[in-house]
């Protein structure tokens, strides 16, 4: 028994030994951040914005490596079977980590299973727009008349499942109105018709909800967070349009493979406080439409396991699933 005892505590020691040996060579050679979506668009500016500077605070280049498919499941499988060591990052934003698991039965990875939580970079607003064809001229005017013609109110998006679908879809349940959604490939298409008026209703991200409204070719209602926006100051928030606990925005943030050491996952956490500690990326952050909103390792951890829930309720009201 004592000799089983001694093996067992001396194994522990060598391990430990080994991690703290990892984690004090880390990084020993280039990052690779996977991105599961197309380059150029906005989860891509972000990270490539956050990795200028990033690279600098490691000591070691980061590569960008694009695995596009899926919305954004090919990316994470590909991080999923990655080395533990924290070489691999995923960058991934609300749909990779919380909406795709509630829509696909058959989504061959868990997020708090299969990953280990870095770093939250970023919080994602969404505004709630209407077609200027609409009488309605705030949200309470919106809500009293999706109340008096019910399903005659439409809402467009980018496409089933996704964030843009998801929020009008909490907004009814949270209203107790009926709107009728109509979903496209892509945001565009959607704006088009939202323009044109053959859509009444959209909830959209920032940076395009706000160049449309003030082109005066839609009106913003409201925003999605709990403070007003700096990009749309005059628009109040859905809280203070009367929807008492309506906070519903999008996230940004790294993951790596389930098993990296604590230090080496503490070493990249800290490395992102510190990046964006830098008041110039945190401006240039706004203008692309992400608020700056750091969330350490154990603390980001817990909330996308207060979210996982709250998207999978809404997913579960519209009725989506994707094969």
């Amino acid at each position: 028994m004592k000799t089983t005892l001694r093996t067992c505590l001396a194994a522990a020691a060598c391990l430990m030994a080994v991690v703290g040996a990892q984690a004090q060579d880390f990084p020993s050679k280039p990052i690779r951040i996977v991105m599961g979506f197309p380059a150029g668009g906005p989860l891509d500016q972000h990270a490539r914005l956050l990795s200028d500077r990033l690279q600098t605070e490691l000591g070691q280049p980061i590569i960008m490596d694009y695995k596009p498919g899926a919305g954004g499941t090919l990316g994470a499988q590909d991080v999923m079977k990655a080395p533990a060591d924290g070489h691999t990052l995923m960058i991934a934003n609300t749909g990779v980590m919380v909406i795709n698991p509630a829509i696909y039965p058959k989504l061959p990875y868990q997020t708090l299973r299969d990953f280990t939580p870095i770093a939250r970079t970023a919080m994602q607003p969404l505004a709630l727009l209407v077609s200027n064809s609409m009488p309605a001229k705030t949200l309470p005017e919106l809500i009293s008349y999706a109340k008096a013609n019910p399903g005659k109110v439409n809402f467009g998006s980018a496409g089933n499942g996704g964030i843009s679908h998801l929020v009008p879809e909490m907004l009814k349940s949270a209203a107790g109105i009926d709107m009728m959604h109509i979903p496209y490939k892509g945001s565009a298409p959607a704006f088009t018709d939202l323009i044109g008026g053959q859509v009444q209703f959209m909830a959209e991200s920032i940076p395009q909800a706000a160049a449309y409204h003030k082109q005066n070719k839609v009106r913003a209602l409201a925003v999605t967070s709990k403070e007003r926006n700096p990009a749309l100051p005059e628009v109040p928030t859905a809280i203070e349009s009367g929807l008492k606990g309506f906070e519903v925005v999008g996230f940004y943030g790294f993951l790596a493979p389930a098993g990296t050491p604590k230090p080496v996952v503490d070493r990249l956490s800290k490395a992102f406080q510190k990046v964006m500690e830098n008041p110039e990326l945190r401006e240039r952050m706004v203008s692309q439409g992400a608020n700056p909103d750091f969330m350490g390792a154990d603390t980001f951890a817990k909330f996308l396991a207060s979210e996982m829930p709250r998207w999978a309720d809404a997913v579960k009201q519209s009725g989506t699933k994707m094969d």
